[in-house]
């Protein structure tokens, strides 16, 4: 699940968000703050019975790697996802291989703590295209192995791809899937939970063969919050998500 979901809970009594997640059956989180007090998330996620394998902390430029790894570490993430990159840095091909270089150089960084890194699309990188591919596929030829991949599936949907498909042609580069539903729009704000909109959501897990794991999100969402991430973990759980 990730946090992000959840972030007034999450500020107004992060205990007790973390506890109401456990109590709907999430065993893995995705914090978006490590940097603010690294330790005392990691005692909080410990004492909430949670882990978090991945979280999203900035690593373009300008960022100061070492300490965003330390957090991280701190944490317990072995991966570390950069999660937005403006839409202006992906209308050129050398906009798009600049992120490249930032990525492939905070691998370099990441290394030192036994950490990977990945990146996180939204729409944009779909709905940018050369030579009539995406700006994603671009970013990920030109990204070492060593860089990974999470899908936002729905982002994806929005910026006019077919999932399925799209998941095929990058193969092992993706590692982790972002899931959320809703009708494909780009209003936030109607998303729903997974498995009541539109996305062929059994379909794009089927097509994820590398990930290792996905990650439930709504950046927006008008209901209960906290139920509607259990409708949604109830239906991954259903297609043999844990």
């Amino acid at each position: 699940m990730q946090l992000y979901s959840i972030r007034d809970a999450v500020a107004a009594d992060l205990p007790g968000a973390l506890a109401r997640l456990t109590a709907i059956g999430v065993r893995r989180v995705e914090p978006f703050d490590v940097l603010s007090d690294p330790q005392g998330l990691r005692d909080a996620l410990a004492a909430a019975g949670l882990t978090a394998p991945s979280a999203h902390a900035p690593l373009g430029a300008g960022a100061d790697l070492g300490r965003v790894f330390e957090a991280a570490a701190t944490v317990g993430a072995a991966t570390v996802i950069h999660p937005y990159t403006p839409p202006e840095r992906w209308a050129s091909t050398e906009g798009v291989d600049a992120v490249a270089d930032e990525l492939s150089g905070a691998a370099d960084a990441a290394r030192a703590f036994g950490l990977r890194v990945g990146y996180h699309n939204h729409h944009w990188e779909l709905a940018s295209r050369f030579g009539g591919r995406s700006s994603l596929e671009r970013l990920a030829e030109r990204l070492p192995q060593t860089v990974l991949l999470e899908l936002d599936v729905y982002w994806t949907a929005v910026g006019g791809e077919d999932v399925p498909a799209l998941l095929g042609r990058l193969g092992d580069r993706v590692r982790l899937l972002h899931l959320k539903d809703g009708p494909i729009d780009k209003d936030n704000a109607s998303q729903l939970p997974l498995g009541s909109g539109a996305m062929p959501v059994a379909e794009i897990v089927q097509a994820a063969t590398a990930a290792e794991f996905a990650v439930l999100e709504f950046d927006d969402y008008a209901g209960d919050l906290f139920e509607g991430l259990a409708a949604g973990h109830a239906f991954a759980a259903g297609l043999g998500l844990r």
